[in-house]
């Protein structure tokens, strides 16, 4: 693999799930002999990190004039003996199609996201490139079938390459008390979630969880972890309301962004989630993965991570009541339920790693590398 150099196009390098993915797969690259090149139109805050993963990173902006960007792109590719390009985001692939015209040079695309709520824009670059790149790539099942019909894509063409957690960074964290930080007795049974509020999850379910877990005078601490999104500030300020309104402040924790999420599930009691639309779910394998019970809607990418809850309690999505009633199940079961969760950790660090998410790459690079992109589809 070492023969073939691969080029990811990257928007910003600003903190997201994107981008600490590619960040995962860039700090593993050595190791698993990943030759590739990172190249970003726009700076952020991980842009350092990006930078010392040891991966040869290249800025290149767009100009006013977009051919001329184009133009620097091929050259690029070029100059640094690109084999495949692996764009992480639909407008970059458009612009890496036009580069790239001519040269055989293979194009992979992965879809992150859904095109939900997008617009007409997207709509329309999701119509031309989809069917023009040598593969897509999805994140889970339920994704693939979704685009794939929307799109009435090739079905061969379409690849489902799971997300990949670094289990040996989340491994690493140093250890403090998260009790303590919040000065909560060891005996209160601490539950949390992690996310940002934005329009893929639905922590205002998991407040109403909260009322009816106060409701029922059950000692518990309930942990936000994500930060609050200016432009729908409104999904973060409605639980906060919520939460003063039914007096459940002094049992919910509004945490904001955090940098030592791993050292939080380790020593949650349980984890939920609420789920609009996720695409994968890295929070909640990432529960799974430490050992904790998960507690998760019967989102269909849920379902599918979870193995129809096989590896996690599945509760109906918007339904609280049906969420609580299965919570008091574990409660009355605590023991059982975590002797099961820790089974599953040790299969789900084995499904969802990112040594297996880039060995999955590369045999996918390896077959495309001599792939004749005419026969792709053209203007």
């Amino acid at each position: 693999m070492q023969g073939i150099k691969v080029a990811y196009l990257l928007g910003s390098l600003n903190r997201g799930g994107t981008e600490t993915l590619l960040l995962d797969v860039f700090n593993n690259s050595q190791n698993q002999q990943l030759n590739a090149v990172g190249i970003y139109r726009k700076s952020g805050v991980l842009e350092k990190n990006f930078i010392e993963s040891g991966v040869p990173m290249i800025k290149l902006s767009p100009r006013k004039n977009i051919l001329i960007y184009i133009w620097h792109l091929r050259k690029l590719f070029k100059n640094n003996s690109i084999d495949i390009v692996h764009a992480q985001q639909p407008i970059d692939a458009l612009y890496a199609y036009f580069a790239t015209i001519g040269t055989k040079i293979p194009l992979l695309l992965t879809l992150h996201g859904y095109d939900f709520n997008q617009g007409k824009h997207l709509a329309l670059l999701l119509k031309f490139i989809l069917p023009r790149t040598n593969k897509n790539l999805y994140v889970s099942e339920n994704q693939c079938s979704y685009y794939s019909q929307k799109y009435n894509l090739e079905r061969n063409k379409q690849i489902v390459v799971y997300n990949g957690i670094s289990f040996n960074k989340m491994d690493s964290f140093e250890k403090h008390s998260i009790r303590k930080e919040l000065g909560l007795d060891e005996s209160t049974i601490l539950i949390g979630s992690v996310g940002n509020f934005n329009e893929v999850r639905d922590q205002f379910t998991l407040c109403h969880l909260a009322r009816l877990l106060s409701e029922q005078n059950i000692d518990f601490h309930l942990i936000f972890a994500g930060k609050r999104v200016d432009n729908i500030s409104e999904r973060y300020d409605n639980c906060v309301d919520y939460c003063k309104e039914h007096n459940l402040l002094s049992h919910v924790h509004f945490l904001g962004s955090r940098q030592d999420v791993p050292n939080i599930l380790s020593q949650l009691n349980a984890f939920i989630y609420a789920s609009d639309h996720d695409t994968f779910g890295i929070a909640v394998v990432e529960a799974m993965a430490v050992g904790v019970p998960v507690f998760v809607n019967d989102w269909e990418v849920m379902t599918e991570i979870t193995e129809d809850g096989k590896l996690a309690t599945l509760y109906i999505t918007k339904d609280e009541n049906d969420l609580v009633e299965k919570f008091k199940l574990f409660l009355q079961n605590k023991e059982e339920y975590k002797q099961k969760a820790l089974k599953a950790a040790s299969y789900v660090r084995q499904k969802y790693s990112i040594e297996k998410h880039i060995d999955q790459l590369k045999e996918l690079c390896q077959c495309l590398k001599y792939v004749d992109r005419s026969k792709s589809k053209t203007l």
